[in-house]
């Protein structure tokens, strides 16, 4: 995979020309912000601050935020139980999700949901599923919903390559294929489901391929160049905004922490993860902005400086929060 950086040349004015200063410095802000809160987050769990377990995604910013930023207000998408970067990508605010991981009845599932099922209905993000394949026949669902309505809206559903040997895989991308669904089906191929590495457990590893036996277009894009994955998701909700989907994208991507929180990660072999950080979403992204003079490593640094103070700031909030009460026990919760 080349860094996004090699051979510009004469491409930094289409880049530019294609993509205004401010949308590119919003897509590096969106990606630190993730990062900075999973770093964030992750000593916060280890000191005991909150309840539950988490599952991150540092390394896989690019996925979350390329595929959001290509969405519409009124688009949804479905998540997993590595759900942080997908929530921030698509509108959830810092205060809320933490609030959320605090347990608190401020956080954006007044405390129900934990890291396992964040989510907003309001900001476009079904709570997140943790039964793996769980939201690819939810997602499909809520397309028939749409196209029956004659509704404009697609549905962005994520899921990792542990996914794909699910028969909810199978069947939600059958039914989204044969009644031509607005689903943009996102696999965030980061490598392994679980601990066990997707080449032992498939023997065709490139999963877009899999796209042609439903009759629907699959593509396998670079899921650590974020304006990779913007242009790619772009084409894709368009296609299936007007009738031609659904579309499979293959997102190659790597998670630079374990499975869980209690997982070492000593089944990555060391080689393959120093590639992988030569590879990192964030620093190449930074690279090109530098590059094509939309900003300097001063500014860069800023915007990580001033997203740090945010996060240090909602987790002096986060620790005021109420919890829920006894009373809250049936609230919001159908029967």
């Amino acid at each position: 995979m080349p860094h996004p950086t090699e051979s510009l040349g004469e491409n930094a004015q289409h880049l530019l020309d294609r993509y205004p200063a401010p949308f590119l410095l919003g897509l590096y802000e969106r990606m630190v912000v993730i990062r900075e809160f999973e770093e964030g987050v992750k000593f916060l769990f280890l000191e005991g601050s909150m309840p539950g377990t988490i599952h991150q995604c540092q390394g896989q910013e690019a996925t979350a935020v390329g595929v959001c930023s290509a969405l519409e207000e009124g688009d949804f998408i479905t998540s997993t139980f590595r759900g942080h970067g997908h929530a921030l990508a698509k509108g959830l605010s810092v205060e809320s999700l933490l609030f959320e991981l605090f347990g608190a009845s401020t956080g954006c599932c007044k405390g129900k949901g934990g890291s396992m099922h964040v989510g907003d209905m309001d900001k476009g993000m079904v709570p997140g599923i943790a039964i793996v394949g769980g939201g690819i026949p939810l997602a499909a669902g809520m397309a028939l919903a749409y196209k029956m309505r004659k509704e404009p809206r697609v549905v962005a559903c994520f899921f990792g390559d542990g996914a794909v040997a699910e028969g909810a895989f199978h069947e939600g991308v059958n039914l989204a294929a044969i009644w031509d669904l607005p689903v943009v089906f996102v696999c965030e191929n980061n490598l392994y489901g679980a601990s066990t590495r997707v080449d032992l457990v498939m023997r065709n590893e490139r999963i877009a391929e899999r796209a042609a036996t439903y009759g629907i277009r699959g593509q396998t894009v670079d899921g650590n160049d974020v304006l990779a994955v913007h242009q790619a998701a772009l084409t894709a909700v368009d296609e299936c905004r007007h009738g031609k989907g659904p579309v499979l994208l293959e997102l190659l991507t790597y998670r630079r922490t374990g499975h869980s929180r209690r997982d070492p990660c000593h089944y990555q072999p060391q080689d393959e993860r120093d590639t992988w950080l030569q590879r990192d979403p964030i620093d190449r992204f930074g690279g090109l902005l530098i590059e094509l003079g939309v900003a300097d490593a001063a500014a860069l640094g800023q915007i990580r400086a001033d997203v740090q103070a945010r996060f240090q700031d909602a987790v002096v909030e986060a620790r005021r929060q109420p919890l829920p009460t006894l009373a809250d026990l049936t609230t919001d919760v159908l029967a």
